[in-house]
């Protein structure tokens, strides 16, 4: 079925539907299986052309590469449009957008600063002086935008310069270096700009035609909506403290199970984000140890002195977790603040208040027996002799001398016998 709807695009036969997709945020894998599966919904449903609404920082070089391969294999035009007004297509969404069959910009957005970043050891340097992992993310795009541009027939140099010099053109300078193929206001606009245009797919010219074609939006599902939201440093930065405060409060409360549950959830979903985003394990690391700090507080008080170094080390931790430059973002200062000071009271009111309900007096099994007042029934001979406590009847044993009807306290509980003492009132 799909060997036949790719021969019949390639023929120029014409379908009624132009299918659009959305993406705004950061390029990552969630990005890549949107467009995998919007771009198959649309071959599979008769689309006659892709249209992909793009507004992007940027984001890992593997997912774009797989976008791009996506666009590659399909047999629908492609085209990436970067929208709205004011958006833009950076560095990994740069290559994206010129990969395309056409490239578009809405006025006011921007294009570039393409420049790969390596993350991880970079201590590794050439004779010249220059980061080898870095150099070899830079010649391997570098390649790969030369590839593009001759396939796609942009400006190699341009491109080039994208990527060596981190370049950023606005949409009018993008159209003018022969980066893109044209500027619309929105995506009527751009259907009708590139309505009777060719475009070359898998050796053969394709005529495009959207007049009197349905349109239809592609959204992203619950899936995609989640995970996406997951990539959100903050978001994924609040998760895992959450994640921490529950398997904390479970540990101090045990049987409570909602908050060990909701917290394991929460950190897992936490470590996931943070793993897409690349997250700086010495900064994951601090977190842990200030809040290991915290609980060091709680059950060896020593007047703050842990808790305030639990502070410093979680606040080190927060503002590290992110790496310097990173396209999703960095977490919120004020986030990170807000976060200390309510981890300081989570662990030194409400942990302290745990701490005490731990301590406080059982009043069940033997330990609820311990301090209980009841009646001599019999006198004590040689140390022995019969006790009610709370209406029950228990042998009782005493190195006192107690006579029938004296108070008593128990003071120990061996196997079914109590060890008890005079109360009060006989002394």
């Amino acid at each position: 079925m799909r060997a036949l709807l790719t021969l019949l695009l390639l023929l120029g036969l014409s379908f009624s539907k132009v299918f659009v997709g959305t993406w705004d945020g950061p390029i990552t894998p969630v990005t890549a299986d949107y467009v995998n599966r919007v771009l198959s919904e649309a071959e599979s449903k008769g689309g006659t052309l892709f249209v992909l609404e793009l507004n992007t920082p940027g984001g890992l070089v593997e997912s774009m590469r797989k976008i791009v391969q996506r666009f590659q294999r399909s047999p629908l035009p492609v085209v990436v449009f970067v929208y709205p007004p004011g958006g833009r297509a950076a560095s990994a969404g740069a290559i994206i957008t010129v990969s395309a069959d056409i490239a578009a910009m809405a006025p006011e957005t921007n294009i570039g600063a393409a420049h790969p970043v390596t993350i991880g050891d970079r201590s590794q340097k050439d004779k010249e002086g220059k980061d080898i992992l870095q150099e070899k993310a830079l010649q391997d795009m570098l390649a790969f935008v030369r590839s593009i541009a001759k396939e796609k027939g942009r400006n190699t140099e341009v491109l080039e310069k994208m990527v060596k010099e981190s370049l950023a053109l606005s949409a009018d300078e993008a159209l003018k270096e022969k980066v893109i193929d044209l500027i619309a206001r929105d995506l009527q606009d751009l259907l009708e700009k590139i309505h009777g245009r060719e475009v070359k797919k898998h050796g053969l010219k394709k005529k495009i035609e959207t007049k009197g074609k349905e349109v239809v939006r592609l959204k992203e599902n619950l899936k995609e909506e989640l995970l996406k939201m997951l990539t959100n440093p903050t978001v994924a930065y609040l998760l895992l403290m959450l994640g921490f405060y529950g398997i904390f409060f479970e540990l101090y409360n045990p049987g409570a199970i909602v908050p060990g549950v909701v917290g394991a959830i929460c950190l897992l979903l936490g470590l996931y984000g943070l793993s897409v985003i690349s997250m700086n394990w010495l900064g994951l690391l601090l977190i842990v140890l200030g809040l290991l700090l915290f609980v060091l507080e709680l059950v060896t008080p020593t007047f703050g002195a842990l808790a305030v170094g639990g502070i410093i080390s979680l606040m080190l931790g927060s503002f590290i977790l992110i790496e310097p430059g990173s396209p999703y973002g960095e977490i919120s200062k004020s986030v990170v603040v807000g976060m200390a000071v309510a981890t300081a009271l989570f662990f030194l009111v409400a942990g302290r208040f745990g701490l005490k309900a731990q301590r406080v007096k059982k009043l069940t099994g033997k330990e609820g027996m311990i301090g209980e007042e009841g009646e001599a029934i019999t006198d004590f001979v040689n140390g022995k002799g019969k006790v009610l406590v709370h209406g029950e009847i228990w042998d009782a044993l005493s190195d006192q001398d107690i006579k029938k009807g004296d108070p008593i306290r128990v003071v120990q509980v061996r196997g079914l016998k109590l060890v008890v003492e005079k109360g009060n009132e006989a002394l």
